[in-house]
């Protein structure tokens, strides 16, 4: 009887030892399945994080693509406007131009008002005054009068240039120390600056003062 009560006693402790274990068991498995699913969750969540800002960052990315592509278009486009706009005030005055060398009194007073503005402002001694060959022509018979009132006490030589040109004047002195041109084309491109004023005025659409590029 002792014997057999001592074997109950035994498998009594192996049981209880047994269903301890088990729950320990059971335990740590929850344990790790909680530990698993909550990294799990980080993990997805993190991944979401990133998935969620590489979207942000290509959007972004396209974005300022997109936008890049339309202010390279619209820069072209302005510069094309501009362009055109430019040629156009250029025929414009090249037109104006032509239009008023073909009236001899107001083309014979411009060029006299040309020539006392270079007799200003080059400095003493004998000046040449050089025109295309069908103004010196216009310019000849008046030039003694023309040339009195341009420079007075001033001795002003006129001869012919064989340059293309729309017409107007080159004054320089005899010796060749300095010159003002006064030429259409001189004066049309020191005056490049106002052009494009003129040009980008008219892309707004204000109107341009041609008179003031040629008598100006």
């Amino acid at each position: 009887m002792e014997a057999n009560a001592q074997v109950s006693q035994l498998e009594q402790a192996l049981l209880l030892q047994a269903e301890t274990l088990a729950r320990e068991q059971l335990q740590n498995a929850e344990s790790a399945r909680a530990r698993i699913l909550a990294e799990s969750a980080d993990k997805l969540k993190l991944a979401g994080e990133r998935e969620v800002l590489t979207a942000k960052v290509e959007a972004e990315r396209l974005v300022r693509r997109h936008s890049q592509a339309a202010e390279a278009r619209l820069a072209a486009e302005l510069d094309r406007l501009r362009w055109a706009l430019t040629e156009a005030t250029l025929a414009g005055v090249k037109t104006a131009f032509q239009q008023l060398a073909q009236d001899e009194t107001r083309y014979l007073a411009l060029l006299e008002a040309w020539l006392a503005t270079a007799a200003q402002a080059l400095p003493p001694g004998n000046l040449v005054a050089e025109v295309r060959p069908d103004d010196e022509k216009r310019l000849a018979p008046q030039w003694t009068e023309i040339s009195a009132r341009a420079a007075p006490e001033r001795s002003v030589t006129l001869v012919s240039h064989s340059q293309p040109s729309e017409g107007g004047i080159r004054v320089r002195l005899a010796d060749n120390r300095a010159q003002l041109d006064q030429t259409f084309e001189a004066r049309q491109l020191r005056l490049a600056d106002e052009l494009a004023r003129v040009a980008m005025e008219r892309l707004f659409a204000s109107a341009p003062d041609l008179g003031t590029l040629i008598h100006g």
